[in-house]
């Protein structure tokens, strides 16, 4: 695990749930956690839930959806910090259904969000990645992304149509990216935090103190640590 004295992470989504908990553990292990929120007033909220626990955080504005707002976190970032050690790319939303009976337009909100919107902030934030010594990003993704899961014994019920097809994206993007950046220091991973227990996911039984481990485990990789994978708390997830 790298030490995380004075490192910076940058944790979209992290007002609440897992995402705050990737801040919060971080924030323990001597990061700066900057919660990226949509809403200020609620990322503001967050840092001050942080600070009451000991964690001195930031906050920026920065909505997936939004190139400016992205851009503008990234100039934000740049002129505090003139670079990023960590992206945790945790934001993104569920609105889904079967295949059949899902609106187009669901489909299309998901994607941008939850595929779009990963692509444009990491892409974006990738030259304040390039200045670290050991930049780090995680994409949070689901078992449900897994074709090879999802195609054998996934329980009906949870078949859906726009959340795991996007994950399943997000895992394309991870490779991709990761490929690409395969001779600098720069690790990417996806990672299933596993089924949690957050407004998303209501009838879950795992904490997200639980789930955002599995995050920071990756998020701290050293530089021994693999790049290009996909993986849960027990280890590799088959694609």
């Amino acid at each position: 695990m790298l030490s995380g004295e004075g490192l910076v992470a940058l944790v979209t989504g992290a007002n609440r749930g897992i995402g705050f908990e990737v801040a919060r553990q971080l924030g323990r292990l001597g990061y700066v956690p900057i919660v990226a929120s949509r809403d200020r007033e609620l990322g503001t909220a967050a840092v001050e839930r942080l600070a009451a626990d000991g964690v001195v955080a930031q906050c920026v504005e920065l909505d997936l959806t939004d190139e400016a707002t992205v851009r503008a976190a990234a100039e934000w970032v740049d002129r505090r910090y003139g670079r990023l050690d960590a992206l945790i790319n945790n934001a993104a939303i569920a609105v889904d259904g079967l295949p059949s009976q899902l609106p187009i337009d669901s489909f299309r909100r998901t994607f941008e969000t939850n595929v779009i919107g990963v692509f444009a902030v990491t892409t974006v934030m990738l030259p304040l990645l390039r200045a670290a010594r050991n930049g780090r990003i995680v994409n949070l993704s689901s078992g449900s992304a897994s074709l090879s899961l999802t195609s054998s014994d996934w329980p009906a019920e949870w078949n859906a149509a726009a959340y795991p097809s996007s994950k399943s994206a997000v895992n394309a993007l991870t490779v991709q990216f990761a490929i690409e950046l395969r001779s600098t220091a720069i690790k990417v991973n996806a990672v299933d935090p596993g089924y949690t227990l957050t407004e998303m996911s209501p009838g879950a039984t795992r904490t997200a103190a639980e789930a955002a481990a599995v995050v920071v485990r990756f998020a701290t990789l050293d530089a021994d640590g693999p790049t290009g994978g996909f993986f849960n708390a027990e280890g590799p997830i088959p694609w």
